[in-house]
């Protein structure tokens, strides 16, 4: 059928065509923000009560807090940093159970209270973002799984507990620290000395501070040792909820977000993602060849026409509709200038005749009739409305 020579036809998508085409991109986005949420709601909540010396759950610190007590250690839980700072004193031991919670401003207030106190601190799966500021002298490598290892130091509280459950953490310190419980060359329980009686304690996992844990090989007796060395114990349970890091003005709310979702977690969505980016590359794939097949049933020739226009538009097949187009014109313009069917597709044939028909024509009828494929839509509707005046200007001459 000829297209009408009047009239202008749009190559833009409508609101409809392109949400059909972004729902499915917009329903994935939605599903991992929501599935990320999810996870970091369902962890703050698991973790509400590890290593808390309240809790007996499996992964809570009740069993080693009421040891300590029977032994004559106080206790003093805090969950703020100005309830830690204020108990802290020359005859305490200053327990940090998740120090890279701490905001940079938190922890160089916690800093400056190690450096006042004459006690010991242990700071319990610290990592790179607390260590520069509360162990200058240590940095962290690759963590390890958490096993029963030996000592393996000369470190009086290690080599009286024995095999402990440890891992998690490493680190990398200079040659004046204690370092214990190495996996693969690293330790991951330091001791680092400090002026007069005090000193820090880096344990790479709170594997031996958990209530299932506690009474397996030596990780009670290590546990005692390095809690219980001072009368008085602070316990201290860093959270987001502490106005100190609410009001930091460097406080990172993002990587506190994403600290609180697993690391394999993570990793999970990262290779979701390029699954997805492999699925749609497949998706995204030209189609092949098209199969010609009989109808089931009669419908109208414009019904036809339209339904093969809309799936070479999806397919960006230009090059095969261009085709299409320019074979019609050739079959049907063949006749009117005396040309036979079997030679309306050769340009030998069909051009002398048409510049014979028609010899005072502007138009590039070799481009027309024979020429590359459309670069783009308007292209190809300009090829088309082109052909369509090509056709009547043979039939009216």
């Amino acid at each position: 059928m000829s297209r009408p020579a009047t009239g202008t036809t749009s190559t833009a998508l409508s609101t409809r065509q392109l949400w059909t085409r972004t729902r499915g991109a917009v329903l994935v986005l939605a599903l991992i923000l929501i599935g990320g949420v999810v996870l970091a709601t369902m962890r703050s909540s698991d973790s509400q009560g590890a290593l808390d010396p309240r809790s007996a759950a499996p992964h809570g610190s009740r069993a080693v807090a009421e040891l300590l007590r029977a032994r004559g250690v106080t206790i003093t839980l805090a969950t703020t940093l100005d309830e830690a700072t204020a108990a802290t004193d020359t005859a305490t031991t200053l327990l940090v159970t998740t120090p890279d919670l701490l905001t940079a401003t938190q922890q160089s207030t916690l800093r400056q209270t190690i450096r006042s106190s004459a006690g010991r601190t242990v700071l319990v799966g610290a990592g790179d973002p607390s260590l520069p500021v509360l162990a200058p002298n240590v940095t962290a490598a690759t963590s390890t799984a958490v096993e029963n290892r030996a000592p393996s130091c000369t470190l009086e509280a290690a080599t009286r507990a024995g095999s402990v459950d440890l891992g998690g953490e490493r680190y990398v310190t200079d040659p004046d620290a204690d370092a214990c419980y190495p996996a693969d060359g690293l330790p991951s329980l330091v001791r680092i000395p400090g002026p007069d009686a005090t000193d820090t304690v880096l344990l790479g996992s709170p594997a031996i501070l958990h209530n299932d844990r506690l009474d397996q090989q030596g990780n009670a007796s290590l546990a005692l040792q390095l809690l219980g060395s001072r009368p008085h114990l602070v316990w201290y349970l860093p959270s987001l909820t502490d106005a100190t890091a609410a009001d930091a003005p460097d406080d990172d709310t993002t990587g506190n977000f994403l600290a609180l979702i697993p690391s394999g977690w993570l990793w999970g969505t990262l290779q979701l993602a390029i699954a997805a980016l492999l699925a749609a590359i497949w998706r995204a794939r030209r189609l092949g060849p098209l199969v010609t097949e009989s109808l089931p049933v009669a419908i109208r020739a414009s019904e036809a026409t339209e339904g093969r226009a809309r799936l070479y538009r999806k397919a960006n097949a230009r090059d095969r509709a261009a085709t299409v187009l320019r074979t019609a014109t050739r079959t049907r313009i063949a006749p009117l200038l005396g040309v036979p069917l079997q030679d309306a597709h050769s340009s030998e044939r069909l051009l002398p005749a048409l510049s014979a028909r028609l010899p005072e024509t502007t138009a590039d009828t070799r481009t027309l009739l024979f020429g590359p494929a459309p670069a783009d839509d308007a292209t190809l509707i300009r090829l088309a409305d082109q052909l369509d005046a090509l056709e009547r200007e043979v039939r009216t001459s």
